[in-house]
């Protein structure tokens, strides 16, 4: 607030010392800072307090984390280079894969728009994170130039290309430059030429010339920037340093914060499950066993047992052999004697378990006996094919691409260039394993799914494997040509730029590379939304996190057209990331929720009373600061309901409440800031509030049953798998209408506020109270509003209000042009607030407008039963009711316990012929976002009526209860399900919002009565 825009400013640019004075150009830099640091630092504690992040106390808070986990004061050397570039330093926290690219580049334009600053460098520790940021440059420029009306000149900073500084300094557009460190705090002679004056860049200084611009610098992953690019820093005469990272080691101005727990609650990332592998010794055997799995089949659950074989030749191998309750594995070794005794009692699918009549049981992913290093990694390999090829099948009809990614600890077992094939250990066990396994899928697979069936058999396993190292360190060859030594073998420099810079292609289903092993060069700025499986083939490292690697899969996936799969109904039913450990499940889970943790401890961890005083609580008229009373009745309402420990530490309880909707209400003067108060809360972390990762080897199927097949259900289903469109038509008149009557009633701008505080020294002070900033103390206050703001901003409030309210900017002009002139004048008083104010308001009439006008329309398409198995994976078995009895799949995977009481009564219904809960593929289009119903009831028939129930369960009918967007959303679903209703005569299809079983059978009875 209060830096004025200038559209860019002009200087003279050296042309070097042997220049003639006509040849001197003008260049356009980026306009100074006009703020004195006291409204800087008060702009920047606005937005902390927004945000409710910790407020800065000047422009030189630098702290940093020692080596015992304690947050310190960084040196006096870093805080001097820090503060030698630009006093204002602001860090960006974001989660690996919510998009910190995108996002610092919207800002590039958003910064130009604001204020007219168009020069920007981005600085990136490695190649892997250069190659990455361009791409993304490239491939968004589009995309911006329909938001901001331009793109962006972009280019990689090369020594031995300095015209490109040309245009860098004398274009006035926006003009980004990449540089990775190593080209400026390398000691070789090609980096050092950035600060010596050149012959061929008329014996100047290139960084000289850089710096003349004044540029922003934008730091990519500055943790992983050493102490030289510090130093460098004030080089480049900056005019903001913004820092983006999600593990930012040092701290400081943080002015946003998504960490891992708001990525994952937003569902910005994917879900993480984990299959480990654990070894342990059989009492008294030295038998081999392996436990893959167990398979659900008609007759009788099968296990997936790996053991050795004696064959008719007499040698011993170790084969997969699917066995039952009974089987004697004695028998099945061809006589092996260390597996005498060996047979199979149970086969519990439930606890993912055998046993054996020797009194011995195995846990799927168990190895026992004779285990070795190899057969771990042989397992984990297989491991990973199966569940690629478990993911790629349930996918595959979405049009989503399925990669795998393997973590090896040495470059030889992949790539050995000793052998005629340069086939390594690793790449021989891949595709000897992938053979067998897609011989066993093409054969397992449904008749019915023939294009999958196609796309799996044309691949071969040879095909669909590739390579990606920065060098292999035994023969010194670069896998990555553009390093520096261009290796002999082509392949070489196709699997760097496929795995590296062209990623549309390797997520086309045309590229056969489907699984991708990788050393070390991936770990850090390289990673792909549609890395489902990551299977680590080495020993544990401290050198690198497990939430490093899993970070490089954590990004959503798209599908061949690009899109990304981030509809929230389905969003953590697609994107799921499964990690084939080396180390137990137990293992692996309890250091990676260690190392999240960690990330987590910049939050609050206690709802104190001085938590909550100061916060500002936003809402639709004012903003208003918590007070110390009203801090101590939020804390007081936490104890009554049980929600705080006594030492102020969240408890489970209010989480499950909080999760399941039953949160008791606050007290009446807290009410009307329920909604931000909570957020409040929920800002304050506890242990094992981050959700652990799920165990992959539950992650089963829920199979359909012969439910499914039944008359009734198919009948139903035919009626109610339609598609279809929506029409909006309204006159943009009676909105303009609208508009201006419910501004002109509604419409209340709050005045911005200032508080004046009045202090004394204190006496007999003590150097620690100096030293603390304590030697004053308050002894009164007065808050005053403020008049008219006479601001150096200028707005455009129509354009800022039409963007907002999503309208031409003719029918915003025609709205503000007709609003009364004092209610128009609040503008003055808080521009902000009145933009705001306006376009929520617009916005909801709107809103309203279209649901009062919207029709659909039949097409002719219709929705494929794929969508029921599809949605048998990935499920949450945790919220799994007991084995169902009309229910078309075995089980009811059900959100709260009003839906599991729903179910429970439905099943014993004598009414009730089947019913299903709809999988979230099933949607009903709405201008507010896809809907998907909750359940399809099919009721016994009676004479020759047949009555098909969809029904919403909601624990409240009260509209003030239900957000707003639901109940557009039912509102489009009624329209929906009575226009595919129509053309049925003696059934009918009736759609409404049940609280209960109860309240459904009334509705029921009174149609039966109709």
């Amino acid at each position: 607030m209060g830096q004025p825009k200038e559209d860019g400013l002009s200087y003279r640019i050296d042309r070097g010392e042997n220049a003639q004075a006509s040849t001197f150009e003008d260049g356009v830099g980026n306009a100074s800072l006009v703020l004195d640091e006291a409204r800087i630092l008060h702009n920047i504690q606005q937005v902390q307090r927004r945000q409710n992040l910790p407020v800065s106390q000047s422009l030189t808070d630098f702290t940093t984390v020692n080596g015992h986990g304690e947050t310190v004061p960084v040196s006096a050397a870093y805080q001097k280079h820090a503060l030698a570039a630009t006093r204002i330093h602001l860090d960006v926290e974001m989660e690996t894969g919510t998009g910190k690219t995108y996002c610092y580049i919207k800002t590039i334009f958003e910064m130009n728009k604001l204020y007219g600053w168009s020069k920007f460098i981005i600085m990136v520790p490695s190649i892997a994170i250069r190659e990455g940021v361009c791409k993304t440059l490239g491939i968004t420029a589009d995309h911006f130039a329909e938001s901001y009306g331009k793109k962006a000149r972009f280019f990689i900073y090369n020594s031995k290309r300095l015209h490109e500084l040309e245009s860098f300094s004398s274009d006035a557009g926006i003009n980004v430059m990449v540089i990775n460190i190593q080209g400026f705090n390398s000691r070789s002679m090609d980096n050092l030429r950035i600060y010596e004056k050149l012959d061929d860049f008329q014996s100047r200084r290139p960084i000289d010339v850089i710096a003349a611009n004044r540029p922003i610098l934008i730091l990519d992953e500055p943790q992983k920037m050493g102490g030289a690019t510090q130093e460098a820093l004030p080089k480049f005469h900056p005019l903001i340093v913004l820092r983006y990272s999600a593990t930012h080691k040092t701290q400081h101005k943080r002015v946003y914060r998504l960490d891992a727990l708001d990525a994952y609650n937003q569902k910005l990332v994917k879900r993480i499950a984990v299959r480990g592998i654990q070894t342990r010794g059989l009492a008294g055997t030295s038998a081999y066993l392996y436990l893959e799995g167990i398979d659900i089949s008609q007759k009788t659950p099968m296990a997936r047992i790996e053991l050795e074989v004696k064959l008719k030749s007499g040698e011993i191998r170790r084969q997969f052999q699917r066995r039952k309750c009974r089987d004697d594995l004695f028998k099945a070794s061809g006589g092996l004697e260390q597996y005498r005794g060996f047979t199979i009692s149970e086969v519990d699918y439930n606890t993912n378990t055998i046993e054996f009549t020797n009194g011995i049981a195995l846990k799927s992913g168990e190895a026992n006996g004779d285990v070795s290093d190899s057969d771990i990694r042989r397992i984990q390999i297989r491991e990973t094919i199966r569940t690629h090829l478990d993911r790629e099948k349930q996918l595959f009809s979405q049009g989503i691409k399925v990669l795998s990614l393997f973590f090896i600890d040495e470059v030889a077992k992949y790539r050995d260039y000793d052998r005629p094939d340069e086939k390594g250990e690793y790449a021989r066990i891949f595709e000897e394993q992938y053979a067998l396994l897609k011989d066993d899928y093409l054969t397992g697979l449904p008749i019915d799914n023939v294009a999958y069936r196609d796309y799996l058999a044309g691949i071969s396993a040879s095909r669909t494997h590739n390579g990606y190292f920065a060098m292999d360190r035994k023969t010194h060859r670069f896998r990555n040509p553009h390093l520096g030594a261009r290796s002999t073998d082509s392949d070489d420099a196709d699997a760097y730029d496929l795995i590296l810079k062209d990623k549309e292609r390797l997520l086309s289903f045309a590229e056969p590379t489907r699984f991708i092993f990788s050393h070390s060069a991936l770990r850090e700025g390289w990673d792909n939304p549609n890395i489902f499986v990551m299977c680590m083939l080495k020993h544990a490292s401290s050198a690198i996190s497990r939430r490093q690697e899993v970070g490089r899969g954590l990004r959503l996936s798209v599908d061949q057209h690009g899109e990304r799969m981030n509809n929230p109904l389905t969003v953590h039913d697609i994107n799921v990331l499964t990690v084939i450990a080396s180390e137990s499940y137990r293992d692996f889970v309890a250091g990676l929720q260690k190392e999240i943790t960690e990330t987590l401890s910049s939050r609050p961890q206690e709802a104190s009373p001085d938590y909550f005083t100061g916060k500002l609580l936003f809402t639709d008229t004012n903003n208003v600061e918590i007070t110390a009373d009203m801090a101590k009745q939020i804390h007081n309402y936490l104890i009554k309901s049980d929600y705080i420990d006594e030492n102020d530490r969240i408890s489970p309880a209010y989480h499950q409440a909080r999760s399941a909707g039953t949160l008791s209400a606050l007290p009446a003067k807290l009410a009307p800031y329920a909604d931000q108060i909570f957020e409040l809360i929920d800002n304050i972390f506890t242990d094992g509030q981050f959700p652990r990762p799920e165990d992959g080897r539950r992650d089963r199927t829920n199979p359909l049953n012969a439910n499914f097949k039944k008359k009734e259900f198919q009948e139903l289903w035919s009626r109610i798998n339609r598609k279809a469109i929506y029409r909006v038509e309204f006159d943009s008149d009676e909105l303009v209408r609208k508009s201006i009557d419910t501004l002109n009633r509604n419409l209340r701008v709050t005045p911005l506020q200032y508080t004046v505080q009045v202090g004394l020294q204190k006496e007999n002070l003590t150097h620690g109270e100096l030293r603390g900033g304590a030697g004053f103390s308050a002894t009164r206050t007065r808050t005053e509003q403020g008049g008219s703001i006479h601001s150096l901003v200028k707005y455009d409030l129509i354009g800022k209000v039409a963007e907002s309210a999503q309208l031409t900017r003719e029918t915003i002009a025609r709205i503000l042009s007709q609003l009364e002139p004092v209610i128009f004048r609040q503008f003055s008083i808080n521009p902000e607030h009145f933009i705001s104010e306006a376009s929520r308001l617009i916005a909801e009439q709107k809103a309203t407008m279209v649901i009062e006008h919207l029709t659909y329309d039949e097409t002719s398409a219709r929705y494929d039963t794929d969508i029921f198995t599809a949605a048998q994976m990935g499920q949450d078995f945790s919220r799994v009711s007991s084995k169902l009895r009309k229910h078309i799949y075995d089980y009811a995977i059900t959100d709260s316990q009003i839906e599991a009481e729903f179910v429970r009564e439905l099943d014993i219904s004598e009414e009730v012929a089947v019913y299903a809960k709809l999988p979230r593929g099933f949607q009903i289009p709405t201008p507010v976002g896809d809907y998907n119903p909750d359940w399809a009831i099919s009721f016994k028939s009676r004479d020759v009526r047949h009555i098909y129930f969809i029904a919403e369960t909601k624990g409240s009918m009260s509209s003030m209860k239900l957000r707003e967007i639901e109940n557009a959303k039912i509102e489009c679903a009624r329209k929906f399900f009575r226009k595919i209703g129509k053309n049925i005569r003696k059934d009918e299809i009736r759609y409404d919002v049940v609280t209960d079983y109860s309240q459904l059978m009334d509705i029921v009875s009174s149609m039966k009565q109709d």
